[in-house]
């Protein structure tokens, strides 16, 4: 691995060989969606220490060890060509769920390894026993089915993302990335990304596109009807791009006026719309059959809704800082392909996208059969968003005079940041108001989006 970078959802950096640290790593990412430990370089990417093979291994066979059930763990090579470890620790996903030997269970968040909770872990456990789905064999799908210009595409994309040949025969690396399983046979995530024509065998794997000219589901008029209606079929990745085209063709293009400048801006930040959409794909519940995606555009909002609920121990309460796939081998492959640009990291940086536009941040709903994502193009002539009802925290949880000043900022402006909130408050000391924000924020108050010197706070 060339030029290791700090932990990430898929990557974690470990500076030394302790062997509880890595047994908590491996069970994390188990849980998880799998990855890569890198043993001797700290987050800067800086080398600490060289293990030889045969210490790896010792204290891996101690790590595994501590693992109940024991996780799947592999010593590989890496590239060092350019200064990065020889060896590292590869984990793949599992279908079981892991605990520690002192009980702990464990998942993968951001950088960090994060311990459940109750529900969390009763969530995730019922995630799993119906997980893999996406690597069963397609009943009647033969190698005939995948499109070989498809996969000639994926890995040119795969080589350029990840700066690395793809020197295995095609089928080997389509069983590897569970798109053929161990007889040859394609996969149902194998005939979602490569197939000809993946709706002959899933109906259910297209996305629907419905325009209508006002705020209600109705043609002009009043009549029940659209405006315009597409559906969009093919692999995933063509689904994506089609649907993105046909979203496109139907946003309206406003303009703003900066200084003397005029700049036309579309309906929507593009990063939110495309990253609502490939989320939709990637995390759908494609066991549900007789639904697809449906992207319905209003003239006040746009509503994108995926078949299946939220997918393991993911609530509305943490998912933007939580992450956990219901198809990993889907959103590995378009992560590969480029379609996804940081994994763990789309939520946030929507609703980044979303408030730095003037708009509302997306609001989520879930049900047991579904989830949408709605984006409001509502704007106040400053360019900010108005909110019409006052507003009001949780039901039991008060806040002082200089928060609730905040709040209001946030009313007139949509986001707060530090130097908002000192400009308020000119005679409180910085770390004071630093408090005050971050106690609003563990209330459920206020959301922190950003990170340093980029970072404000909306209303959650």
């Amino acid at each position: 691995m060339a030029n290791p970078r700090a932990s990430t959802q898929l990557l974690a950096m470990l500076p030394d060989l302790d062997s509880m640290r890595i047994a908590e790593t491996l069970v994390a990412f188990a849980n998880s969606d799998g990855g890569t430990v890198v043993l001797g370089f700290d987050e800067r990417g800086k080398e600490t220490m060289h293990a030889e093979p045969e210490d790896v291994e010792n204290v891996l066979r101690m790590a595994v060890e501590q693992c109940r059930p024991p996780v799947r763990a592999f010593l590989d090579e890496a590239d060092s060509s350019t200064g990065g470890p020889a060896l590292v620790i590869r984990v793949p996903r599992s279908t079981e769920l892991h605990t520690l030997a002192d009980g702990r269970m464990l998942v993968r968040v951001g950088g960090e390894n994060r311990p459940l909770r109750g529900d969390e872990i009763r969530h995730l456990a019922t995630s799993k026993a119906t997980e893999d789905y996406e690597t069963e064999a397609m009943p009647g799908a033969s190698l005939d089915d995948l499109d070989p210009a498809i996969i000639t595409e994926y890995v040119a994309k795969r080589e350029e993302r990840t700066r690395r040949k793809v020197i295995t025969d095609r089928q080997h690396m389509l069983r590897e990335m569970g798109a053929l399983d161990s007889h040859g046979q394609p996969t149902v995530a194998g005939v979602l990304l490569f197939g000809r024509n993946p709706q002959a065998f899933m109906p259910q794997s297209g996305v629907v596109f419905v325009k209508f000219p006002g705020t209600e589901p109705r043609a002009d008029g009043g009549a029940f009807g659209y405006g315009r209606r597409e559906e969009i079929n093919g692999p995933l990745a063509r689904v994506i791009e089609t649907s993105w085209r046909v979203v496109l063709e139907e946003m309206r293009v406003g303009a703003v006026v900066t200084g003397l400048e005029r700049q036309e801006v579309l309906e929507y930040p593009e990063y939110a719309v495309r990253e609502a959409l490939v989320n939709a794909v990637c995390h759908r519940d494609y066991r549900t059959r007789g639904r697809r995606i449906e992207i319905r555009k209003f003239s006040d909002r746009m509503e994108i809704v995926s078949p299946g609920g939220l997918a393991g121990y993911i609530t509305l309460d943490n998912i933007i800082e939580e992450h956990f796939s219901r198809n990993p081998r889907l959103v590995q492959g378009l992560f590969q392909w480029g379609y996804i640009e940081e994994l763990g990291l789309g939520i946030d940086r929507m609703i980044e996208e979303m408030t730095a536009y003037g708009h509302p941040p997306p609001k989520f709903n879930a049900t047991t059969y579904s989830f949408s994502v709605v984006l409001s193009n509502q704007r106040d002539r400053r360019g900010h968003f108005s909110v019409s009802q006052p507003i009001t925290t949780p039901e039991g949880l008060t806040v002082n005079e200089r928060q609730a000043r905040s709040l209001q900022h946030i009313r007139d402006h949509g986001r707060i940041t530090n130097r908002d909130y000192q400009n308020l408050c000119p005679d409180v000391t910085p770390e004071t108001l630093r408090t005050d924000l971050v106690d609003m924020v563990e209330k459920g108050i206020l959301m922190r989006i950003g990170e340093k010197k980029g970072t404000y706070y909306i209303l959650k």
